[in-house]
């Protein structure tokens, strides 16, 4: 049987629908050759993908619609706050940035409720929300005003405020003994599903657009589902995470 080789290849947008004022980035893909000799013990150039859509320069602003927000992406940290410069694989996906374009709002019953932030407001998205825009240069995402999870003027993630039904939450330390006394190794350490809830948002809206009062409170000690949420790390080395409150299923007291 023949080995096969990888080899780089890149793959154009030619070809591929395009629609006026956008086009596709070229990403690059390993494809496989066959070879007698076995595998080359070669080295070969890294996948590039990129996935925004390019605006085309002569488009010199974007409104969105309806309930979405424009914002202008944070470029990711190269370095560590002690000054240490990170590799590119090590470099974390920002997930804050300024807002810069906001849309009309939507209707909700009879009322008419607008967007929550305004321009120049700096917030915090879910990881894998929105579309992605390469635009004047900058690195935008498109999305909806419900994957923004809260603003954050400051560098710490304790000052954020969430919005709508989200709720933040500083987690707990994971227990260092089990009930017997018996002393965990940090790989039997489970991960915990309690906290303290920091702050607390506006609430949901009802049918007819009304907020309605969360069920918890700054203050509260809760339990809350395992794999919800965005989690943060804090610059004191603390855990925190960001969900909606719905995900929170019970407040615990002593």
């Amino acid at each position: 049987m023949a080995a096969a080789q990888l080899t780089a290849a890149t793959v154009s947008s030619r070809g591929l629908p395009t629609f006026e004022g956008l086009r596709s980035s070229s990403l690059k893909v390993a494809a496989f050759v066959p070879s007698r000799q076995g595998l080359s013990q070669r080295s070969f150039s890294p996948l590039v993908v990129k996935a925004a859509t390019v605006v085309a320069p002569k488009y010199t602003s974007i409104k969105p619609t309806a309930d979405r927000v424009l914002i202008k992406i944070k470029e990711a940290e190269e370095k560590t706050s002690g000054g240490i410069l990170l590799p590119s694989t090590a470099v974390s996906k920002p997930q804050s940035g300024e807002v810069v374009a906001i849309g009309e709002g939507r209707t909700i019953g009879k009322n008419k409720v607008e967007i929550g932030v305004k321009t120049g407001t700096q917030v915090v998205y879910s990881k894998y929300a929105g579309t992605e825009l390469e635009f004047n240069g900058s690195n935008h995402l498109l999305l909806k005003e419900d994957d923004i999870i809260g603003v954050l003027e400051t560098d710490e993630i304790k000052d954020l405020k969430p919005l709508n039904e989200r709720v933040l939450i500083k987690v707990a330390e994971a227990e260092e003994k089990t009930a017997g006394g018996l002393l965990l190794t940090e790989a039997s350490k489970e991960k915990p599903s309690v906290g303290t809830v920091i702050a607390v948002g506006s609430g949901p809206l009802d049918e007819e657009g009304n907020r309605k009062p969360l069920s918890v409170a700054a203050g509260n000690t809760v339990m809350y589902s395992k794999y919800a949420g965005n989690e943060f790390k804090g610059k004191d080395g603390s855990d925190y995470i960001v969900l909606r409150a719905s995900d929170v299923m019970a407040v615990l007291s002593s």
